[in-house]
């Protein structure tokens, strides 16, 4: 069986540093807001170029903690509203929702999935008051028509980097193209801790120290707490093995873009629609490969039988969901229509030319 992902393997290539670092950890007793976590941000920060990173317990907390922050700050209120893309992981959505916010769905583009620029400004009202991005399968979405929109309307730019940290557009990094952003190192990540584990990155610094105070009980001194705040730390463990894995995930990335790029040359089957290369200045990290067809069950179906897992990154899009249930009756044709088609192929840094290779065999081969 060809693995969608072989996290044991992933994980097993880095395994004398990362247990020399654990024991080390487990040996300081020190193990909330110590030297791993410090050193990881301070990491981090010089990776994506940006003034502030913030270690947080997941990547969902990492997005609430930038809208509350917002909010304590008095740049947004209850009710206000954020453009966001329809097509989307439900936590994009749960962020502002948690927060009173109120997202308002934009289709995406079907040429690459990410929220369709040339249909936000429509969507301004005077309670817009940011755009959150999500560079979705690794992809970037950004331009400088983005940038003139959100500067023009005074909006924030969130960036929902959870599946792209490593791709950049214009060289800049995601993480550093907006005005803060939220990280997920879930292990399935290109960067993956060994569990639950996100970052906040940003450039102001009082946004900085008010998310450091709300995710640490509301306090920025124990014992004193300025704001109703929430636990949400990341800690010493989870720090100190991401800061062994943030030293590789350039290599790593790479080595995802040489088989997406096998996949694109190589794959040759008209049942199939195939991701489009990155254009535009961005540099994709191909968290996912995605490809679309209309025969999705009878494919995945094939391909388990042939030995190949795949997996359905999204099969219900969040306005269709139970808990958006007040979204239900939206009509969004593109957004549906992707989450009828999408299939993620395999695709890791650990994946071998064979394997590859079979992958496309197979397909090939489906009738």
């Amino acid at each position: 069986m060809i693995k969608f992902l072989d996290l044991q393997k992933i994980n097993l290539t880095h395994q004398q540093e990362i247990e020399e670092r654990l024991i080390n950890t487990f040996r300081s007793g020190w193990f909330l807001l110590g030297t791993e976590v410090k050193k990881f941000e301070e990491n981090l920060k010089k990776y994506t170029g940006v003034n502030h990173a913030i270690g947080v317990a997941n990547g969902l907390d990492a997005l609430r903690l930038i809208f509350r922050a917002y909010l304590e700050l008095g740049l947004m209120k209850k009710g206000d509203e954020v453009l966001v893309p329809a097509n989307t992981y439900i936590a994009s959505l749960l962020a502002l929702s948690d927060n009173g916010l109120v997202p308002v769905l934009v289709e995406p583009d079907l040429d690459n999935y990410n929220i369709d620029i040339s249909k936000i400004e429509p969507k301004i009202t005077s309670k817009t008051k940011a755009i959150l991005i999500v560079h979705l399968y690794g992809q970037v979405v950004f331009s400088e028509k983005l940038n003139a929109i959100a500067n023009k309307y005074n909006l924030k730019i969130v960036e929902d980097n959870a599946q792209a940290i490593g791709a950049s557009w214009n060289k800049i990094k995601t993480g550093n193209l907006g005005d803060a952003a939220g990280f997920s190192f879930y292990p399935g990540k290109n960067l993956g801790a060994l569990g639950d584990a996100g970052a906040v990155t940003c450039k102001n610094d009082d946004l900085a120290k008010t998310i450091r105070a709300i995710a640490n009980y509301g306090s920025n001194l124990k014992y004193i707490n300025i704001y109703q705040g929430l636990n949400s730390r990341l800690d010493e463990i989870h720090a100190a093995v991401l800061d062994v894995k943030l030293k590789y995930i350039d290599d790593e990335n790479q080595v995802r873009r040489e088989i997406a790029g096998r996949y694109l040359k190589e794959i040759k089957n008209d049942k199939l629609i195939l991701p489009i290369e990155p254009v535009d200045k961005t540099e994709h990290v191909w968290h996912l490969f995605v490809i679309r067809t209309k025969e999705r069950e009878s494919l995945q179906t094939y391909l388990s039988e042939n030995g190949i897992q795949t997996l359905i990154h999204y099969p219900i899009p969040p306005h269709k969901q139970e808990a958006y249930e007040d979204l239900n009756h939206l009509n969004l044709p593109i957004t549906e229509t992707i989450h009828q088609e999408v299939l993620s192929l395999p695709i890791s840094p650990v994946m071998t030319a064979e394997e590859v290779s079979k992958v496309i065999e197979i397909i090939n081969e489906y009738v």
